[in-house]
């Protein structure tokens, strides 16, 4: 019997970012403790540029419309995967800037972080970076749970089969968890998020290995395109099919935070340290609708008919929901946190257009949402008291003159998220949009274009607040960002502003690449 070839070439950008968060791994266990800093972001950062390297060879090598299977047909290369891959590495170097400035404190600080440390440490050359340095004290274990969380992320859309992707789903979720657990100012609020974070997220890993069980029942494998074969021999649904479908619907609308499905996200986006909320609103959701693509467009296109109807009632009260919870909220983090609820039904009517511009209108949005959230969660973490992080957006009366540059940038971002023209949110909703006109989803579009304006009462309340309205008595000081955290929220701006003035590049890579294999 001959050996399994592995083909290591396509297989590269996972293999480097897997290598190298067992390299860290190593490093937490068994470099000296003063100097893990240095070498997890060393380690981190050269991981995540080289495979995006490796991506762009890739994606050169195969050309337009190319696509590869490896491992067995387990994974496969094609054009989302390529570009859904390089979105998640973009972001998470983004995101691990935010990390690494909130991984440099001493235990001796003063309380006043709910992240990983009080931000004064990350300004190089501080009073608290350099004792950090001396005394080697840093908390260092992010940095080999966000490599593995994105290993997983990388995979998850890249699945050939099932089983595949249920093992991408539980190598990024269980570090996220963890991560979710870490802040050290904030204790409880933060282990509150992990606990029910990993409770359900539990309870939807069943639901989608149950539905992976009743596919493999129907079909005899597991294998996507075996799937889609078996359902074209008998077209009609049968309900075995039909059940396997939506248990594994669950799954993935869970990862998404779709309604019903959202309970988790603003409880888990408040009690998060905020690098990681910033990292998992965004770089989880551009994963995720990647396998859900996936699943819909090369196992289950037969069935379009069928789980339409079930996406259509998920997809309006994932809109109305979001949108009308967010302006309820007093508190930044859970306003964004049900804003991206809201985008993620925005994003779900590109689902449900089944056509090629509905893949290529949902690639172009999550790069777009995903820089501009990790922005806007950013800029979220540089709002402090002497008790720390400061959410209550009642204090935040006045920001924009006490702190200009910052209301202006958050505003920018705020307007991208509310869709209006020449910022990327426009760009992105104007795309989805027409998608799903042209798949005859029109009644769709008109939730949408209502939730929209909802969503922009409370975008603009905030807008509002910070520039037109008289400080607050109490009101809390934008500190000083590092320089990672600088380069975060500057690329996100960038981004967002670049895409809703000159959005065509992307939006022809995005249709180059909206061609799945199978």
């Amino acid at each position: 019997m001959n050996a399994p070839s592995i083909e290591y070439g396509v297989l590269s950008p996972m293999l480097i970012v897997f290598g190298v968060a067992v390299v860290s791994v190593l490093v937490e266990a068994f470099a000296p403790a003063s100097l893990r800093f240095r070498f997890q972001v060393g380690l981190g950062t050269a991981g995540l540029v080289g495979a995006f390297v490796a991506v762009v060879m890739i994606a050169g090598s195969l050309g337009e419309g190319g696509a590869q299977l490896a491992a067995l047909g387990s994974v496969v290369i094609d054009g989302p995967t390529l570009f859904l891959q390089g979105t998640i590495l973009l972001i998470s170097m983004a995101a691990l800037m935010l990390v690494a400035e909130r991984s440099t404190a001493t235990e001796a600080e003063p309380p006043g972080l709910d992240g990983f440390t009080p931000q004064a440490s990350a300004v190089p050359g501080s009073v608290a970076e350099r004792e950090a340095i001396r005394t080697g004290v840093r908390q260092t274990e992010v940095f080999p749970l966000t490599l593995l969380a994105v290993a997983g992320l990388l995979l998850f859309p890249a699945s050939g089969d099932l089983l595949t992707m249920f093992v991408a789903l539980e190598v990024f979720s269980l570090p996220l968890y963890l991560l979710c657990g870490l802040a050290r100012r904030r204790r409880l609020l933060s282990q509150e998020a992990a606990l029910k974070y990993f409770l359900l997220g539990a309870f939807s890993s069943a639901f989608f290995l149950y539905g992976t069980a009743l596919l493999y029942g129907y079909s005899g494998t597991t294998d996507l395109t075996g799937i889609a074969d078996a359902i074209s021999r008998e077209p009609n649904g049968p309900v075995l099919v039909l059940t396997g479908t939506a248990l594994l619907s669950v799954g993935l609308l869970f990862k998404v935070g779709a309604v019903p499905f959202h309970s988790w996200i603003p409880d888990v986006y408040q009690g998060a340290p905020t690098s990681v909320t910033a990292f998992m609103s965004a770089a989880t959701k551009v994963a995720a609708f990647g396998a859900m693509l996936r699943i819909f467009s090369v196992a289950l296109p037969d069935l379009k008919d069928d789980w339409r109807p079930m996406l259509w009632a998920v997809a309006i009260l994932t809109m109305m929901v979001g949108a009308i919870l967010a302006v309820t909220q007093s508190d930044a983090k859970r306003m964004l946190a049900y804003s991206s609820v809201a985008h993620v039904g925005f994003v779900l009517t590109g689902v449900i257009a089944a056509n090629r511009a509905g893949i290529s209108s949902i690639l172009f949005y999550l790069v777009a949402y995903g820089f501009t959230a990790l922005g806007a969660f950013a800029l979220v973490g540089l709002v402090r008291d002497s008790r720390g992080e400061v959410g209550d957006l009642s204090r935040w009366a006045g920001m924009g003159r006490r702190s200009p540059i910052f209301a202006i940038t958050f505003a920018v971002l705020l307007l991208a998220m509310a869709g209006i023209p020449l910022t990327s949110g426009f760009v992105s909703k104007f795309a989805v949009f027409q998608a799903a006109v042209e798949g005859g989803a029109v009644p769709l579009v008109v939730v949408g274009v209502l939730s929209s304006a909802i969503a922009a009462f409370f975008y603009v309340r905030v807008i509002v607040l910070m520039f037109f309205t008289d400080p607050a008595q109490d009101a809390p000081d934008v500190v000083n960002p590092g320089v990672g955290t600088i380069g975060a929220i500057g690329t996100a701006t960038v981004v967002t502003v670049i895409l809703g003035v000159w959005p065509q590049p992307l939006l022809d890579l995005a249709d180059r690449a909206a061609v799945f294999f199978g």
